[in-house]
């Protein structure tokens, strides 16, 4: 079959699926050298009638699903994060259920968990301080009686309402100090999320890494290791050679993922990615590649995917999050193209076409054809015609 995809301009050309099974190999053996978290999406009830406004509803099934999914190819999930459309579409009632089910999810499955500790409980215009640790600290509280290992959010509450450095290290050495076992910190950037925009006190970003270095060093013991959300890869390996000994640093670059991974002579980042979670069992193939040493394999398997990550993740770029569920829908993982919060509808016709011949020429989709038929559905939805 030839489908007709739009382009940027608008104009339709023929495109030729590729045929014959995925590229990806099966695996399940635990990844050594890295430990690779996947940010996984939720998946939305299609049946729930439900406005953008509403509580978000869930199909608990097919997400838990999605999470046996990515722990069957050896991969660590993180929840409850920016993927699962925290903050657009996902209330923390939403979020407290999808932490305490995935949390249950993985002990029956032995997969590895790590979920997010925010403070979306509350508005960021009426917030004060001592509302942001209160909430940071009731999230904290639920995650660690679930067993899961915690991994402290970006406030858009505590962004809002701190008036320079000196809050920032206040709030979080407090969470540092009463936390049960060494947590993630999570440094999202604003092109994630503008309302972060001069995070750890400043807009200077180096003035803003010293903050944060400092958070570090007061509880290294604390600290299991930082994910940083810049998209700039000189900044995330400057700040990796800069961390006390034994702190981790998780990418969450999904521009430069690959040699971020692979590191240099003075070491490496392991990974904490939302493109993990479509590409999920080709990352994991790379990484037992890298296990062995094979940095050229490794990145011969994973350079490849960067074209697709830049698409996906393009400005802005908070909207990640649709081209994710789309192409977890094309690859059969649930029966819908329907999100949270309504947020299918936040990229256009030609971003989709070209998430879709990017991801197939790579050969994620475990069935071509039934990718290339939905595929073929939304064309026609939109009025394409062959």
């Amino acid at each position: 079959m030839t489908l007709h995809l739009p382009d940027a301009t608008g104009a339709l050309r023929a495109y030729t699926p590729r045929t014959g099974p995925s590229t990806v190999a099966a695996g399940s053996a635990p990844l050594a050298s890295r430990v690779v978290l996947a940010a996984a999406h939720v998946v939305a009830d299609p049946f729930a009638d439900v406005s953008p406004d509403s509580p978000a509803a869930v199909d608990w099934d097919a997400t838990l699903a999605f999470r046996r999914h990515l722990w069957s190819h050896g991969l660590g999930v993180a929840e409850a994060m920016d993927t699962a459309q925290r903050g657009m579409g996902l209330d923390w009632a939403g979020a407290a259920e999808l932490i305490r089910r995935s949390a249950a999810e993985a002990r029956a499955s032995g997969g590895h968990i790590a979920c997010g500790v925010g403070t979306d409980q509350l508005a960021s215009h009426t917030a004060s301080l001592a509302s942001v640790r209160a909430a940071y600290e009731e999230q904290l509280a639920l995650v660690e009686e679930t067993g899961a290992q915690a991994i402290l959010m970006a406030s858009r509450a505590l962004a809002a309402v701190a008036r320079g450095p000196e809050d920032y290290l206040q709030v979080y050495g407090h969470l540092l100090r009463q936390a049960a076992e060494p947590v993630v910190l999570h440094w999202l950037g604003p092109m994630f999320d503008p309302a972060l925009e001069g995070y750890w006190g400043s807009a200077d970003l180096d003035a803003a890494t010293d903050t944060f270095l400092e958070v570090i060093a007061a509880h290294p013991d604390k600290v299991d290791g930082i994910k940083i959300s810049l998209l700039d890869a000189g900044r995330e390996i400057a700040l990796r050679r800069r961390l006390p000994r034994g702190v981790r640093c998780y990418t969450g670059d999904d521009f430069n993922y690959p040699e971020l991974i692979a590191g240099d002579e003075r070491g490496f980042s392991h990974a904490l990615l939302g493109i993990f979670d479509p590409l999920g069992p080709l990352a994991a193939q790379a990484v037992r590649v890298l296990d062995t040493g094979d940095t050229k394999g490794f990145r011969a398997l994973l350079d490849p995917t960067v074209e697709l990550s830049r698409h996906l993740f393009q400005a802005p770029t908070r909207f990640y999050k649709t081209g994710v569920v789309f192409l977890a829908w094309l690859a059969g993982h649930q029966d819908h193209f329907a999100m949270v919060g309504g947020q299918q509808s936040a990229r256009s016709l030609p971003h989709f076409a070209r998430a879709y011949e990017l991801a197939d020429s790579l050969g994620l989709f475990p069935d071509p054809e039934l990718a290339e038929s939905r595929m073929a559905n939304l064309l026609g939805l939109y009025g394409v015609t062959r």
